[in-house]
């Protein structure tokens, strides 16, 4: 109208970005010690990757099963490491969201993330780590169904989680349902190659003396 103010429309303050689910410590560890027992089992290792690649993993799962989460998450730490090593296989999608990331530089303006606060960020984090998991374990029931492992009951859950990430969001009924998909597969894969403990060496035999 005549005389009106020149000035914009006020816009409604965004809404905060809701806080972040707890999550445990045993998913932290289960959810990256199952797909890496899959990993560890495709086919670039031609069923035997090396004792580098299985030490990591073998103590990952010592300490899940003795319920020591936070070293289990630690070994877990090293074999990502050693998964982003050139000198290995590269691992194929979704499998290689398992290797350390390894971020190209950048001005901080650059990053999409760069403008957002702790909560916003913290947010995002958590949709993308949700959408990688959804990834892996679709990858893991795709590897099982062809190397004659049966986890053709674990699709639902999988399926109800990826309905609940796209309706809800990052929420406990999704992390309840990818529990129970990553507890199938860590239970029903075979241990990679060699990740079993393996026999000590036999003595050597003495070598006869001279007379």
């Amino acid at each position: 109208m005549p005389g009106a103010p020149n000035r914009p429309p006020e816009n409604a303050p965004a809404a905060p970005a809701p806080p972040p689910v707890p999550v445990s410590a045993r998913f932290r560890a289960l959810s990256r010690l199952a797909p890496s027992r899959v990993a560890l089992l495709l086919d670039p290792w031609k069923g035997a990757p090396s004792p580098e690649l299985l030490q990591p993993f073998e103590k990952a799962e010592a300490a899940f099963e003795h319920g020591d989460f936070d070293n289990a998450s630690s070994a877990l730490d090293l074999l990502s490491v050693r998964f982003a090593e050139p000198r290995w296989p590269t691992l194929p999608e979704p499998f290689r969201s398992l290797k350390v990331p390894i971020p190209a530089p950048m001005p901080p303006h650059w990053n999409p993330d760069h403008a957002l606060g702790p909560a916003e960020r913290e947010a995002r984090r958590a949709r993308r780590e949700a959408d990688e998991q959804v990834a892996l374990a679709a990858g893991s029931l795709a590897w099982a169904a062809g190397h004659g492992v049966d986890l053709t009951d674990l699709a639902r859950p999988l399926d109800e989680a990826r309905a609940i990430l796209g309706s809800e969001g990052v929420v406990p009924g999704y992390y309840e349902r990818m529990e129970t998909v990553w507890d199938g597969v860590r239970q029903r894969c075979p241990r990679p190659k060699g990740a079993a403990g393996r026999a000590p060496a036999p003595p050597a035999e003495p070598e006869a003396s001279e007379a």
